[in-house]
């Protein structure tokens, strides 16, 4: 069913899916890749949980997809954060839902925004990313020129200050300048794979310092003692295994770590039998810990 609800007095569209049978049931909350719309890797695994079991709410974030804010594509990091909020506040009132038994599931750039809002909303029992970017500047400044970054987007910001017209960049290309470029991210977005009528190709400039300032790293010092769950890719070109490997220490227990066999990070946005292998450990995990 559709969803509808508000963060800040923004309207957020999503899907609520409940399984067949007697509730209440667990809830999971999902949160997915930078861009993503719910109809795309959310949704896959929103409706995958929801036949072991849970209720499960995917949903477009402000300035993406079908719901409200501006400018449209941009990147809102707290903003994201109190979407997650009301979200997980609209959850727990269905009653369909158990409101005791919440979980949180991010998927990419979702892993990290997962991860920061578990570690402190209360109401949230267990956290689990899949492919996850668990984003650090300190990391970040060593894989580009951090103050260039910083100056170019800067003065992009700059010139909107000064009422000068949002700027917009490419979200993929697989050629050229974009937020993501390269073939791997255009062979989900740019081809049929992840075609969505709510999902359009661009992003705004000032997304990108958005990027790479975040902290969602900070989040595995503060989880415990809620249990957390990651789910990574033995190779990840856009994700690193490292970065989920440095989540992962950086966590108290209890904690688990699955590695995927796949070989791209967009395997697991869709590809089998990487999707399935994810949402086994995924279902597992729950059992166990929600």
């Amino acid at each position: 069913m559709r969803a509808e609800f508000a963060a800040d007095g923004l309207p957020l569209i999503g899907d609520l899916r409940v399984p067949d049978g007697a509730g209440p049931r667990p809830g999971l909350v999902f949160t997915g890749p930078f861009t993503g719309v719910r109809d795309q890797v959310t949704g896959l695994y929103a409706a995958r949980l929801a036949e072991r079991g849970y209720v499960t709410l995917s949903f477009d974030h402000r300035n993406w997809g079908e719901s409200g804010g501006q400018p449209r594509g941009h990147e809102d990091p707290q903003g994201k954060l109190h979407d997650l909020r009301a979200a997980v506040s609209w959850l727990r009132s269905r009653p369909e839902v158990d409101a005791e038994r919440i979980g949180v599931v991010g998927i990419c750039l979702g892993g990290g925004y997962a991860l920061k809002f578990a570690a402190f909303d209360p109401r949230v029992r267990v956290f689990v990313g899949i492919a996850g970017a668990y984003a650090n500047p300190y990391a970040t400044r060593t894989d580009l020129d951090y103050q260039a970054a910083l100056e170019s987007s800067t003065e992009v910001l700059e010139r909107q200050d000064q009422g000068g017209p949002v700027a917009y960049m490419p979200a993929v290309a697989e050629d050229g300048e974009a937020a993501m470029p390269g073939d791997e991210p255009y062979a989900y977005y740019g081809s049929g794979r992840g075609a969505s009528p709510h999902w359009v190709n661009e992003v705004t400039r000032a997304s990108v310092r958005e990027l790479i300032t975040m902290d969602h790293m900070m989040g595995a010092d503060f989880l415990s003692p809620k249990p957390a769950l990651i789910v990574h890719g033995i190779v990840d070109r856009i994700c690193s295994p490292e970065g989920a490997e440095e989540a992962y220490k950086r966590l108290d227990e209890p904690k688990e770590l699955v590695w995927v066999d796949a070989k791209r990070h967009i395997d697991l946005y869709d590809e089998e039998p990487y999707v399935t292998r994810a949402v086994d450990a995924t279902a597992a995990f729950l059992e166990a810990r929600l």
